[in-house]
Protein backbone atom coordinates (compact mmCIF):
# COMPACT_ATOMS: atom_id res chain seq x y z
CA UNK A 1 0.00 0.00 0.00
CA UNK A 2 1.33 3.39 -0.45
CA UNK A 3 2.93 5.80 2.20
CA UNK A 4 2.67 9.23 1.01
CA UNK A 5 3.99 12.76 2.15
CA UNK A 6 1.14 14.13 0.22
CA UNK A 7 -1.44 16.01 1.24
CA UNK A 8 -4.74 15.05 0.15
CA UNK A 9 -6.77 16.24 -3.04
CA UNK A 10 -9.72 16.78 -5.13
CA UNK A 11 -10.45 12.98 -6.35
CA UNK A 12 -10.37 13.85 -10.01
CA UNK A 13 -7.28 15.74 -9.81
CA UNK A 14 -4.16 13.51 -11.75
CA UNK A 15 -1.90 11.13 -10.07
CA UNK A 16 1.71 10.66 -11.53
CA UNK A 17 2.77 6.82 -11.94
CA UNK A 18 6.61 6.40 -11.53
CA UNK A 19 7.50 2.63 -11.99
CA UNK A 20 11.01 0.77 -12.14
CA UNK A 21 13.91 -1.04 -10.41
CA UNK A 22 15.33 2.20 -8.83
CA UNK A 23 18.87 -0.20 -8.41
CA UNK A 24 19.72 2.43 -6.86
CA UNK A 25 17.29 5.24 -6.79
CA UNK A 26 19.61 8.68 -8.03
CA UNK A 27 19.21 12.54 -8.52
CA UNK A 28 18.56 11.49 -12.31
CA UNK A 29 15.14 9.70 -10.94
CA UNK A 30 14.39 12.65 -8.66
CA UNK A 31 15.03 15.41 -11.14
CA UNK A 32 12.59 13.05 -14.10
CA UNK A 33 9.92 12.85 -11.76
CA UNK A 34 10.20 16.78 -10.63
CA UNK A 35 10.13 18.29 -14.21
CA UNK A 36 6.99 15.81 -14.95
CA UNK A 37 5.20 17.05 -12.09
CA UNK A 38 5.85 20.87 -12.65
CA UNK A 39 5.11 20.56 -16.46
CA UNK A 40 1.86 18.27 -15.78
CA UNK A 41 0.51 20.21 -12.86
CA UNK A 42 0.52 17.00 -10.84
CA UNK A 43 -0.40 17.47 -7.13
CA UNK A 44 1.48 14.03 -6.11
CA UNK A 45 3.35 11.61 -8.30
CA UNK A 46 3.49 7.91 -6.46
CA UNK A 47 6.82 5.81 -6.91
CA UNK A 48 6.21 2.06 -7.28
CA UNK A 49 9.24 -0.07 -6.88
CA UNK A 50 9.24 -3.36 -8.88
CA UNK A 51 9.35 -6.06 -7.08
CA UNK A 52 10.15 -8.99 -9.90
CA UNK A 53 10.45 -7.42 -12.90
CA UNK A 54 9.06 -9.72 -15.75
CA UNK A 55 11.51 -8.92 -18.66
CA UNK A 56 15.05 -8.33 -17.61
CA UNK A 57 17.59 -9.56 -15.43
CA UNK A 58 17.30 -9.66 -11.48
CA UNK A 59 18.13 -6.37 -9.76
CA UNK A 60 21.15 -6.31 -8.18
CA UNK A 61 19.66 -5.59 -4.74
CA UNK A 62 16.97 -7.10 -2.82
CA UNK A 63 13.15 -5.09 -3.41
CA UNK A 64 13.05 -4.54 0.12
CA UNK A 65 16.72 -2.12 0.00
CA UNK A 66 15.29 -0.92 -2.97
CA UNK A 67 12.00 0.58 -1.61
CA UNK A 68 13.78 1.50 1.06
CA UNK A 69 15.95 3.50 -0.47
CA UNK A 70 12.90 5.30 -2.93
CA UNK A 71 11.54 5.94 0.49
CA UNK A 72 14.36 7.48 1.73
CA UNK A 73 14.82 9.54 -1.34
CA UNK A 74 11.81 11.40 -1.66
CA UNK A 75 10.48 11.77 2.21
CA UNK A 76 11.40 15.43 1.95
CA UNK A 77 9.25 16.13 -1.20
CA UNK A 78 5.20 16.58 0.06
CA UNK A 79 4.23 15.10 -3.43
CA UNK A 80 5.65 11.92 -3.67
CA UNK A 81 4.77 9.08 -2.27
CA UNK A 82 5.47 5.59 -2.42
CA UNK A 83 3.99 2.51 -3.01
CA UNK A 84 4.98 -0.62 -2.01
CA UNK A 85 2.16 -3.18 -3.11
CA UNK A 86 4.58 -4.55 -5.88
CA UNK A 87 7.55 -5.00 -3.67
CA UNK A 88 5.62 -7.41 -1.31
CA UNK A 89 3.75 -9.10 -3.79
CA UNK A 90 5.55 -12.60 -5.09
CA UNK A 91 3.83 -12.40 -8.74
CA UNK A 92 5.85 -10.45 -11.80
CA UNK A 93 5.31 -6.61 -11.71
CA UNK A 94 3.60 -6.18 -15.20
CA UNK A 95 2.53 -2.76 -15.84
CA UNK A 96 -0.91 -3.37 -16.91
CA UNK A 97 -1.82 -5.51 -13.64
CA UNK A 98 -0.32 -2.41 -11.21
CA UNK A 99 -2.73 0.05 -13.26
CA UNK A 100 -5.23 -2.04 -13.00
CA UNK A 101 -4.89 -1.92 -9.24
CA UNK A 102 -4.61 1.77 -8.91
CA UNK A 103 -7.27 1.43 -11.15
CA UNK A 104 -9.53 0.26 -8.23
CA UNK A 105 -7.98 2.34 -5.65
CA UNK A 106 -8.35 5.42 -7.64
CA UNK A 107 -11.73 5.28 -9.42
CA UNK A 108 -12.54 7.90 -12.33
CA UNK A 109 -9.11 9.82 -10.78
CA UNK A 110 -6.94 10.16 -14.33
CA UNK A 111 -3.93 8.38 -14.09
CA UNK A 112 -0.65 9.56 -15.85
CA UNK A 113 2.22 6.59 -16.54
CA UNK A 114 5.57 8.26 -16.89
CA UNK A 115 7.90 6.87 -19.24
CA UNK A 116 11.11 7.56 -20.77
CA UNK A 117 11.63 7.76 -24.77
CA UNK A 118 13.67 4.93 -24.98
CA UNK A 119 10.78 2.73 -23.07
CA UNK A 120 8.24 4.03 -25.32
CA UNK A 121 9.76 3.24 -28.21
CA UNK A 122 9.24 -0.47 -27.26
CA UNK A 123 6.32 0.30 -25.74
CA UNK A 124 3.91 -1.81 -28.50
CA UNK A 125 5.91 -5.06 -27.02
CA UNK A 126 4.70 -4.63 -23.23
CA UNK A 127 2.36 -6.87 -21.76
CA UNK A 128 -1.38 -6.01 -23.00
CA UNK A 129 -0.05 -3.18 -23.56
CA UNK A 130 -3.41 -1.53 -26.11
CA UNK A 131 -5.22 -2.20 -21.87
CA UNK A 132 -2.40 0.31 -20.68
CA UNK A 133 -3.67 2.81 -22.70
CA UNK A 134 -7.25 2.38 -21.48
CA UNK A 135 -5.91 2.76 -17.73
CA UNK A 136 -3.96 5.88 -18.20
CA UNK A 137 -2.33 8.23 -20.06
CA UNK A 138 1.03 8.54 -21.36
CA UNK A 139 3.81 10.70 -20.83
CA UNK A 140 6.84 10.29 -22.08
CA UNK A 141 9.89 12.03 -21.28
CA UNK A 142 12.49 13.23 -23.82
CA UNK A 143 15.11 15.05 -24.32
CA UNK A 144 14.74 18.78 -25.62
CA UNK A 145 14.52 18.86 -29.23
CA UNK A 146 13.86 15.08 -29.96
CA UNK A 147 10.32 14.86 -31.80
CA UNK A 148 8.08 11.21 -32.18
CA UNK A 149 7.09 11.80 -35.79
CA UNK A 150 4.42 9.20 -36.51
CA UNK A 151 5.30 8.49 -40.22
CA UNK A 152 9.31 8.51 -38.99
CA UNK A 153 8.23 6.17 -35.82
CA UNK A 154 6.54 3.48 -38.95
CA UNK A 155 9.26 4.04 -41.29
CA UNK A 156 11.67 3.86 -38.63
CA UNK A 157 13.26 6.70 -39.33
CA UNK A 158 16.12 6.90 -36.80
CA UNK A 159 14.33 4.31 -34.72
CA UNK A 160 12.86 0.79 -34.85
CA UNK A 161 9.98 0.86 -37.17
CA UNK A 162 6.84 0.58 -36.03
CA UNK A 163 3.03 0.87 -37.66
CA UNK A 164 1.32 0.30 -34.34
CA UNK A 165 3.34 3.22 -32.11
CA UNK A 166 2.70 5.36 -34.69
CA UNK A 167 -0.69 5.11 -35.13
CA UNK A 168 -0.89 5.42 -31.11
CA UNK A 169 1.23 8.93 -31.42
CA UNK A 170 -1.35 9.85 -34.31
CA UNK A 171 -4.71 9.14 -32.82
CA UNK A 172 -4.03 9.69 -28.90
CA UNK A 173 -0.92 12.87 -28.82
CA UNK A 174 -2.18 15.83 -27.20
CA UNK A 175 -0.74 19.05 -28.58
CA UNK A 176 1.95 20.65 -26.99
CA UNK A 177 1.52 22.54 -23.51
CA UNK A 178 -1.68 20.51 -23.57
CA UNK A 179 -1.77 18.64 -20.49
CA UNK A 180 -4.51 20.14 -19.25
CA UNK A 181 -6.75 18.04 -20.95
CA UNK A 182 -5.45 15.36 -18.90
CA UNK A 183 -7.49 16.37 -16.14
CA UNK A 184 -10.53 16.06 -18.52
CA UNK A 185 -10.87 11.89 -18.40
CA UNK A 186 -9.31 9.27 -16.83
CA UNK A 187 -6.90 7.70 -19.29
CA UNK A 188 -6.18 7.64 -23.13
CA UNK A 189 -4.01 10.33 -23.92
CA UNK A 190 -0.74 10.56 -24.57
CA UNK A 191 1.87 13.60 -24.32
CA UNK A 192 5.73 14.19 -24.95
CA UNK A 193 7.54 16.33 -22.23
CA UNK A 194 11.06 18.26 -22.94
CA UNK A 195 13.10 17.05 -20.20
CA UNK A 196 16.47 18.58 -19.27
CA UNK A 197 19.31 15.59 -19.86
CA UNK A 198 21.29 14.09 -16.70
CA UNK A 199 23.85 11.86 -17.83
CA UNK A 200 23.32 9.75 -14.02
CA UNK A 201 23.26 5.63 -14.83
CA UNK A 202 21.98 3.27 -12.54
CA UNK A 203 24.45 0.91 -14.26
CA UNK A 204 27.70 3.39 -13.79
CA UNK A 205 26.63 4.08 -10.25
CA UNK A 206 26.81 0.74 -9.62
CA UNK A 207 30.26 -0.08 -11.02
CA UNK A 208 31.17 2.79 -9.33
CA UNK A 209 30.15 1.52 -5.53
CA UNK A 210 31.63 -1.94 -6.97
CA UNK A 211 35.13 -0.07 -7.30
CA UNK A 212 34.35 1.61 -3.98
CA UNK A 213 34.73 5.01 -6.09
CA UNK A 214 32.60 8.51 -5.12
CA UNK A 215 28.65 8.63 -6.00
CA UNK A 216 28.72 11.69 -4.42
CA UNK A 217 26.40 14.12 -6.30
CA UNK A 218 24.98 11.20 -8.40
CA UNK A 219 22.64 10.20 -5.24
CA UNK A 220 21.06 11.37 -2.43
CA UNK A 221 23.04 11.73 0.72
CA UNK A 222 20.57 9.53 2.45
CA UNK A 223 20.32 7.25 0.01
CA UNK A 224 24.66 7.14 0.19
CA UNK A 225 24.31 6.44 3.76
CA UNK A 226 21.47 3.63 3.53
CA UNK A 227 24.14 1.62 0.49
CA UNK A 228 26.98 2.29 3.24
CA UNK A 229 25.35 1.46 6.53
CA UNK A 230 23.42 -1.90 4.54
CA UNK A 231 26.71 -2.43 2.43
CA UNK A 232 25.01 -2.73 -0.58
CA UNK A 233 26.71 -3.22 -3.88
CA UNK A 234 29.90 -4.36 -3.10
CA UNK A 235 31.92 -6.42 -5.28
CA UNK A 236 30.40 -9.95 -6.09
Amino acid sequence: MPTSNAAPVAPFQPLGIFGGTFDPVHLGHLRLAEEAREQLGLPEVRWIPAGQPPHRTGPRVASRHRLAMVCAATADNPAFSVDSAEVESDAPSYTVTTLERLRGLEGARPLVLLLGADAFLGFTRWHRWRDIVELAHLAVLTRPGFQFDPAKVAAGEGMPADAELAELIEGRRLAPGDSASLREGPAGSLVFLPMAPLAISATDIRARLGEARSVRYLLPSSVIDYIAANRLYRPE
